[in-house]
């Protein structure tokens, strides 16, 4: 995120810290302040996660990661942290009908007006350990859980559909500059696995198809690359992998949407998403390297397949809910949310 808009949103969030942990001095204050780096820092508390999500969410939150064995993000104590940013916009869809119904309306306008009813949502999604479509079993992935150390989208909406159901998986983004690079293309802490020793030749504007012949995520068993294909346009456009410096997260998440669609039987409608802040326009450019000006509207392009791509931003889904609910219906959870991020 540039760097006049990081400013506005950190002194907004200690802004909001300070008032909403009675604490006046916090700025100050450097004894109260978490570390980064071994350093000190003021947006980063000591504070419980309890602490830093939408009172209305806390408890049921609690039980839900305890129940479902999710690994909360290590950071959520960051107050830029998008994990906890995506569970306060978003995890009351999963105990309140009211807010559920909200966004419904909502995904009908930004995902398919196909879809009749969202009958789950999940965070850190994955499916059942020994399911044909669990991220070792598709994807290659082995040794990782929920919330660490394999694609788990951050949010997944399971869905009816007019003609059966939908999954919509979705990457949760708030200040983050990039999708990430390859795995492969950095040092690996693990041992066991064979060191890539030639990590710029997939920097290279090369025939789209040749990147899966040498990707060394291959060598490692992981099955991206098996389970995408590549269109006429992203053969043209691509002047490196798409996976390679920023894309990492999209890329996988992509593979998984595509593994799903094609794979299983169950689901007529399978969407790749990100919901975003509409401010972080690095994040919106992160993909010019591979030759994708804008993500948004660029990155469905490099593929053929089943599964859409589609975006949103959080204050688009912020300012549906305070237009379209009833009355004075969730004035408190809109007034936590303008406070804090300002949306």
């Amino acid at each position: 995120m540039e760097q006049e808009k990081e400013t506005e949103l950190v002194t907004r969030q200690l802004k909001w810290w300070s008032n909403y942990s009675n604490n006046a001095d916090w700025e100050t204050n450097r004894n109260s302040w978490g570390k980064f780096r071994n350093h000190s820092v003021p947006h980063i508390t000591k504070a419980k996660l309890t602490e830093l999500v939408v009172p209305d969410i806390k408890d049921v939150l609690m039980d839900y990661l305890s129940k479902e064995g999710i690994q909360k993000h290590t950071g959520y104590n960051n107050l830029k942290s998008s994990w906890v940013l995506c569970a306060n916009l978003y995890f009351l869809v999963r105990s309140n009908p009211s807010f559920n119904k909200l966004m419904l309306g909502f995904l009908k306008e930004k995902i398919s007006d196909k879809i009749t009813e969202i009958t789950e949502l999940e965070l850190e999604f994955a499916f059942p350990q020994g399911d044909a479509l669990h991220p070792e079993n598709l994807l290659g992935e082995k040794g990782g859980s929920r919330g660490s150390g394999q694609t788990s989208p951050d949010i997944a909406f399971i869905v009816k559909t007019k003609q059966g159901k939908g999954i919509i998986l979705t990457e949760c983004k708030y200040t983050e500059t990039s999708f990430y690079k390859c795995s492969a293309r950095k040092s690996d802490k693990n041992k066991n696995r064979e060191t890539n020793h030639e990590l710029n030749r997939c920097l290279k504007p090369l025939s789209a198809d040749e990147y899966s012949t040498f990707c060394h995520q291959k060598k490692w068993g992981r099955k991206y690359m098996e389970l995408l294909k590549f269109s006429q346009a992203g053969k043209k456009i691509l002047k490196q992998c798409p996976a390679a410096t920023n894309g990492y997260q999209l890329f996988r998440q992509q593979a998984l949407a595509e593994g799903i669609a094609t794979i299983s039987n169950d689901y007529d409608l399978v969407v790749s998403s990100v919901a975003f802040d509409q401010k972080n326009t690095d994040l919106i450019n992160s993909l010019k390297p591979i030759g994708v000006d804008d993500f948004q509207s660029g990155w469905a392009n490099i593929f053929e397949g089943k599964a859409l791509f589609k975006t949103w931003t959080h204050q688009e889904w912020v300012q549906y809910v305070r237009t379209n609910r009833v009355g004075s219906e969730f004035n408190s959870w809109l007034q936590y949310i303008e406070d804090r991020y300002g949306y």
